[in-house]
């Protein structure tokens, strides 16, 4: 039973475990420790952004602004920086910022129950717009010292990094699984109406998916700014994608109501791992993305025929 329950994560982590054997034969150099190192590092801040739009897509929501959201955190907290603003306060305004962020789309999908897509969509251009005249297209450069890895070091601050992330992943999961918030977010992706009759609010529950959605993306946009030594104002290009690919490929149900963060571990794992498998293998990386999609379309495949089984099933239960 529970292993039927987990179908969806157990076939991404079989995918990811092959491409990790093929890669592993063909060029064992992969496995170096600076190159997964890099690998954590690169895929830490997209983690925390995929464990926000796991919890939006969960309520059978989109948010395809976090883009633009994370490359004004990211101004954001070098400019903050830049002004002698402590670090700490540096994280707290930022992860602020995200959230302010978040919450107006939360307040307009929620409250005003106008569809994610068009709402997040005329976000994406609205800030990254907002952010292209304000800067000019500059980044943000001559940053403190103790910008750069938040004054630890390298070695301090790429644990903490990490550390960071992980410990976030896990304190949602268990917020997903064993409180009542969390578990009124898979009732109103499953059924909103069956979830507003049983006393759980979707409009208030939607509201704070999207706010904390947006204070994710700022914890990752300074988690990510933390590693160069300059803010480019153009960072975050793509960063939708990536998240909602990551979501969808590790068992979450777009049509929300399903779905665990583990698997969206492993979704970020797997398809962050294809570009530079495919380096090492010695293939044209120009490929990754047409192998991700190709990915993303065999994930959904499944998820359909997955869906139309057990209501298969379900039905001759019933009868």
């Amino acid at each position: 039973m529970r292993i039927n329950r987990y179908k969806r994560e157990l076939s991404a982590a079989l995918a990811y475990a092959v491409l990790l054997i093929a890669v592993g034969i063909i060029a064992p150099s992969f496995f170096s420790v600076a190159n997964l190192r890099d690998l954590t590092l690169n895929n830490a801040p997209v983690l925390l952004v995929a464990i926000g739009m796991t919890m939006v897509i969960l309520v059978a929501q989109i948010d395809i602004s976090v883009g633009s959201q994370f490359a004004i955190a990211s101004v954001a907290a070098g400019a903050l920086a830049k002004s002698g603003v402590p670090m700490p306060l540096v994280l707290v305004c930022v992860v602020m910022i995200g959230a302010a962020m978040g919450a107006i789309n939360g307040a307009l999908i929620g409250t005003l129950r106008l569809p994610s897509i068009i709402v997040t969509l005329a976000m994406l251009v609205a800030w990254r717009d907002a952010l292209r005249w304000f800067t000019g297209g500059e980044w943000v450069q001559n940053l403190p010292p103790n910008f750069q890895w938040l004054g630890l070091g390298q070695s301090l601050g790429q644990w903490l990094i990490v550390i960071a992330s992980l410990l976030v992943l896990g304190f949602f999961a268990w917020t997903l699984r064993s409180i009542a918030v969390g578990r009124a977010v898979y009732a109103v992706g499953s059924d909103n109406e069956a979830a507003r009759l049983a006393g759980i609010e979707p409009t208030r529950v939607t509201f704070l998916v999207f706010m904390l959605m947006g204070a994710l993306v700022g914890l990752a946009s300074l988690l990510n700014a933390v590693r160069f030594s300059t803010v480019p104002s153009n960072a975050g290009v793509g960063l939708e994608l990536k998240a909602i690919a990551a979501v969808v490929v590790g068992g979450t149900a777009i049509t929300g109501g399903r779905g665990t963060l583990i698997g969206t571990l492993i979704g970020v794992a797997l398809l962050g791992t294809i570009g530079t498998a495919l380096t090492f293998i010695g293939i044209n990386p120009f490929w990754e993305k047409a192998i991700q999609g190709a990915i993303i379309l065999a994930a959904l495949g499944s998820d359909f025929v997955l869906g139309r089984v057990e209501g298969m099933r379900a039905a001759r239960q019933r009868a």
